[in-house]
C-alpha cells in the first residue's frame, strides 16, 4: 500500500466517509418528514443537529493508533492533519446541504455550512484537549444547551453566543463559527489528537 492509502486506513477514513453519507441521508429523510418546505423555521433541528452529528463523525477520525510513530516521523504531520480535517469538513457540509436547499436568508445552506464549520472546529479543539474519543462531547453539550435556550437569544450578543441557532446571514454567528474552525484546525494540525490510550 502507498502512503496516502495507509494514512486513510489508519484514520478509518472509509468508515468515516460511510458515516458521513449516512448522516446526510438521515438529514435528508428528516427534513422531508418535517415538511420544511412549508415553513423554513421547521428546519432548525436539521440545521443544528446534522452538522453536530457530522462533526462527531469527523472527530472520531482524528484518532491516531500510532501516536508514538507519528511524533517520530521524518516528515511533518501537520499538512496531512490539516488536509484531512478540511477535506472532511468540506465534504460534510456539501453532503448535508441538500437537506436544506432554498431559503438561504433563513435556515438554508449558509446556516448549515456555518454550523458544520463551527461544530467541527469545536470538535477538533476537543480532540486536541480531550482525545478523539471524547471530542464530540463539548460540541454536543454546547449545541444542545443553545438549542434548548435559544429563545432567549436577542440582539447582537445573541447572534454570538447562540450562533448554531441563527439564520444563515448573521455576521456575528459566522465570525464565531469561522474563528472556532480556525482555532480547531490550527491546534489539530500542530499537535494532533491527544492520545486516548489503547482501545480495548
Amino acid at each position: 500500500m502507498t502512503g496516502p492509502l495507509l494514512y486513510a486506513r489508519s484514520r478509518a477514513l472509509p468508515a468515516t466517509l460511510a458515516a458521513l453519507l449516512g448522516t446526510a441521508a438521515f438529514a435528508l429523510w428528516a427534513a422531508g418528514r418535517l415538511d420544511a418546505y412549508l415553513d423554513p423555521d421547521r428546519r432548525v433541528p436539521i440545521v443544528a443537529l446534522a452538522p453536530l452529528l457530522a462533526s462527531a463523525v469527523i472527530g472520531a477520525s482524528l484518532y491516531s493508533a500510532s501516536d508514538e510513530l507519528d511524533r517520530t516521523a521524518v516528515r511533518p504531520w501537520w499538512p496531512r492533519r490539516l488536509a484531512q480535517l478540511t477535506a472532511l469538513t468540506a465534504l460534510a457540509a456539501l453532503l448535508v446541504v441538500p437537506a436544506v436547499l432554498g431559503h438561504a436568508d433563513t435556515f438554508g445552506p449558509p446556516a448549515v455550512i456555518r454550523n458544520t464549520l463551527g461544530c467541527t472546529g469545536v470538535t477538533a479543539t476537543a480532540a486536541v484537549l480531550l482525545g478523539a474519543r471524547l471530542s464530540w462531547l463539548p460540541a454536543f453539550a454546547y449545541v444542545s444547551a443553545v438549542y434548548l435556550g435559544s429563545s432567549a437569544a436577542r440582539g447582537r450578543a445573541g447572534t454570538v453566543w447562540a450562533w448554531p441557532m441563527q439564520p444563515g446571514a448573521q455576521p456575528g454567528a459566522w465570525a464565531v463559527a469561522l474563528a472556532a474552525f480556525a482555532v480547531g484546525a490550527a491546534l489539530y494540525a500542530a499537535r494532533g489528537a491527544r492520545p486516548d490510550g489503547p482501545r480495548g
